[in-house]
């Protein structure tokens, strides 16, 4: 009897055993936004089971058993996720998605020397934006999405229409070069128009280069570039959609999909529509306080399989836009007329983009971009209609021997310029050919140098040479120092939108020869990465730049109320500071971008130094996000900081501030990420509800005679002050220094099929 019941004990104790050892297999894959990961970190927390993903982003773990477990996915460059799951003799295979890690180092960027490079390893500094970033505070532009990045800041120009154009360091529109793919799109009209209405879904990053590159982009890329950097057609989701409104009835909606055409073409389509038909004075000047605005716009790129993995891409964008602003009662019958007051502007864009690998050994490649943009803009009574075509044609040849890595190339562009201004007397062709030339020295790995040349000879101005040195020290893997220098130049377009004021009366003067503006600029960067050992990662950027520019073309409308008179300026200008950014990212979730540039901006002419309008002295920017993994939700918190700026005042007795107060734009948002493909996310923006408007009497003069018709003139043409006109103003809308929407709440959706 004893002898059976201890047989029954060991045949239970048995199955006992047998069951807590059930052992099983997890598979599974590791993806980001439709790409596999390789080499992808997963593991089994608590446990010695580890394992890295293969090539097709594939993982498979054995001998595992049942029962709870936290996983954790990571890989330099996404960041880390952690699961829970269970796992039982039937376990299904598991899908992981991990986030882009936009602040990481290792990014591979190509703005700084024409081709792929690591982040690190790059001689020039570039700084790297990825969709997660402009997640945080989603916008209806590219454009409105550059104000978080610390030292970029987009600059409304016209408080009734509200184009800008976006300083870099606190130099102007003009001198920032901004690309798609590489190729110049951006032309001397507006900085605006070439950021509005790209798709944001179909953005995979975009890369922002501070500081003169024209030894490899030629004019334009004075103060610095902004490169847009599209998705590749065949890592592209399948399908994606993103919407979203604000309380002022704003909308704008984002759609991408990808075609696969036979087994060598892919297509990726993308459309943009945005829409705001409220009209809104919350200031009380009778004049819309947001511009009215309908736009659409429409991009195609193609991507083409060939032999030897060769290159090839072509890509298309058109745009239309209809936008307005001025008085509340304004309708489209009173354009152009002086009944009722409103700035109405259509404008008409189209892009052609492409690069071709040639069929050689020798990696050479044939790009090519090209844009045309009409306007069509009524200010009042002055009609501004201008017509500009631009191609650019360049051929790199790119080739590694030993230590040297060299790229050559040359490049030919064609600009066409015509409007109906009296500054413009017949259209304007330029032809702008050039050649170049880079080596990388890799001395040891530690040390790498880069030497440039280029160039330029235009068909008006004549030779150009546009020299470049940088020098990379890396210390070790967590330190590196660069030191770049180099000069940058820029072709002048005089006869832009400035001239939308004009009455027509005014003669153009040029008092002599006008020179290219040119500058000489130099730059110290240093990075620092810290990883503790419970996972914290700090990463320290900080960068001690300075600029000088010659030849600045300045204009004289107050020497002569009947001319307008050009010349470049006696004396130079000078741009210097300095900026730092300390990314912060904490294993449990929160994650911390923070930036900060002090500022020195001055013209000196004729040995008196001056601030130019509208430069801050310093600037901050920030963004906090905390995932909270029991709910599903990711909290953003976004914002910036300027100090006062000088405005334009019309005289002396102008009541307004001449100075912008300390002021600052931020944001909060929720994301819900508990349902698969879909993101729902909602917030506040403006949440301190600033406005321009506080501690002025008003921002447009004269808002009640937008047509000087009460306006009197002494003998030399000066305004009088009379009872009418106690401050001796004209109706004038310059006096605008940042966006005028008041506090405002904001919801939406996306939706991703991989």
């Amino acid at each position: 009897m004893k002898i059976k019941k201890s047989i029954w004990l060991l045949i239970l104790f048995g199955l006992q055993f047998s069951f807590a050892q059930e052992r099983a297999t997890i598979t599974g894959f590791v993806s980001s936004e439709g790409k596999k990961v390789y080499m992808a970190n997963v593991h089994l927390q608590n446990t010695n089971l580890e394992v890295v993903t293969d090539s097709l982003g594939y993982f498979l773990i054995e001998n595992v058993p049942v029962g709870n477990y936290a996983v954790q996915v990571s890989k330099v460059g996404f960041q880390t996720l952690k699961k829970k799951i269970e796992v039982s003799s039937s376990s299904d295979s598991l899908e992981f998605e991990l986030k882009d890690n936009q602040n990481q180092l290792n990014e591979v960027v190509v703005s700084g020397t024409l081709k792929a490079v690591k982040r690190l390893e790059s001689a020039v500094p570039v700084e790297v934006y990825s969709p997660v970033f402009f997640k945080k505070n989603p916008t209806a532009s590219i454009y409105e999405a550059l104000q978080n990045i610390n030292g970029v800041r987009p600059q409304l120009n016209c408080g009734v229409c509200n184009t800008g154009d976006i300083h870099i360091n606190g130099l102007e529109g003009p001198y920032t070069l901004v690309l798609i793919d590489g190729m110049p799109i951006v032309s001397s009209l507006s900085t605006v128009y070439g950021l509005s209405g790209i798709p944001n879904s179909l953005v995979e990053r975009i890369e922002i280069v501070k500081g003169p590159a024209s030894s490899l982009y030629g004019s334009e890329a004075v103060g610095g570039l902004i490169n847009i950097i599209t998705k590749n057609p065949v890592n592209a989701p399948i399908f994606s959609a993103d919407y979203f409104t604000t309380t002022y009835f704003e909308s704008n909606l984002d759609l991408g999909m990808k075609f696969n055409i036979g087994k060598k073409a892919t297509t990726l389509l993308g459309l943009n529509y945005f829409n705001y038909d409220q009209v809104v004075d919350k200031d009380k000047d009778n004049f819309t306080d947001v511009t009215l605005s309908e736009r659409i716009s429409v991009f195609n790129k193609w991507s083409f399989a060939r032999e030897n993995s060769r290159l090839f891409t072509i890509a298309a964008r058109g745009m239309y836009e209809d936008r307005w602003g001025g008085d509340v009662h304004w309708e489209k019958k009173f354009r152009g007329g002086d009944e009722i007051y409103g700035e109405s502007i259509y404008t008409k864009r189209g892009e052609l983009i492409g690069t071709y690998q040639l069929p050689f050994e020798e990696k050479l490649m044939l790009s090519f971009s090209g844009n045309v943009h009409y306007q069509d803009s009524r200010y009042g009574t002055t009609s501004y209609i201008a017509n500009q075509k631009i191609g650019f044609l360049q051929l790199t040849w790119d080739k590694k021997i030993g230590q040297n890595d060299f790229l050559a190339g040359i490049a030919n562009r064609y600009s066409y310029y015509n409007d109906n201004t009296t500054a413009t007397k017949e259209a304007e062709n330029t032809w702008l050919p050039g050649i170049f030339v880079q080596d990388e020295i890799t001395i040891n790995p530690k040390n790498q140098v880069l030497l440039g040349m280029r160039y330029d000879y235009n068909s008006i101005h004549g030779s150009i040479y546009t020299p470049r040195v940088a020098y990379r020290w890396k210390k070790n893997d967590n330190a590196i120092f660069r030191l770049n220098a180099g000069t940058g130049f820029r072709v002048v377009n005089l006869f832009t939108e400035d001239h939308a004021a004009l009455t027509g009366s005014r003669d153009v003067v040029i008092e002599n020869d006008l020179k290219p503006e040119q500058s000489i600029n130099v730059n110290l960067n240093y990075i620092q990465k810290i990883n503790f050992e419970n996972g914290t990662f700090i990463g320290i950027e900080t960068t001690a730049f300075y600029t000088r520019f010659s030849n600045k073309i300045i204009s004289d409308y107050e020497a002569d109320p009947n001319k307008i008179i050009y010349d470049n300026i006696n004396g130079h200008a000078i741009s210097q500071g300095i900026s730092t950014n300390v990314d912060v990212n904490f294993p449990a979730g929160l994650k911390m971008i923070v930036g900060a540039t002090l500022l020195d901006n001055k013209n000196v002419e004729n040995g008196i130094s001056e601030r130019p309008f509208l430069t801050e002295n310093f600037t901050g920017t920030w963004s906090v996000s905390y995932r909270i993994e029991p709910w599903n939700l990711l909290l953003d918190y976004t914002g910036n900081v300027y100090s006062p700026m000088k405005l334009p005042l019309l005289n002396e007795y102008d009541p307004r501030s001449p100075k912008s107060p300390w002021y600052s734009i931020q944001n909060i948002q929720l994301t819900y990420l508990g349902w698969k493909d879909f993101e729902f996310y909602g917030g506040i923006k403006n949440l301190l509800n600033f406005t321009p408007k506080q501690n002025n009497p008003f921002l447009i003069s004269r808002a009640n005679d937008p047509f000087d018709k009460n306006v009197q003139y002494d003998a030399a043409g000066k305004v009088m002050v009379t009872p009418e006109n106690p401050y001796g103003l004209t109706f004038d809308t310059t006096y605008v220094y940042g966006q005028n929407q008041t506090i405002r709440g904001f919801f939406g959706l996306r939706y991703t099929l991989r």
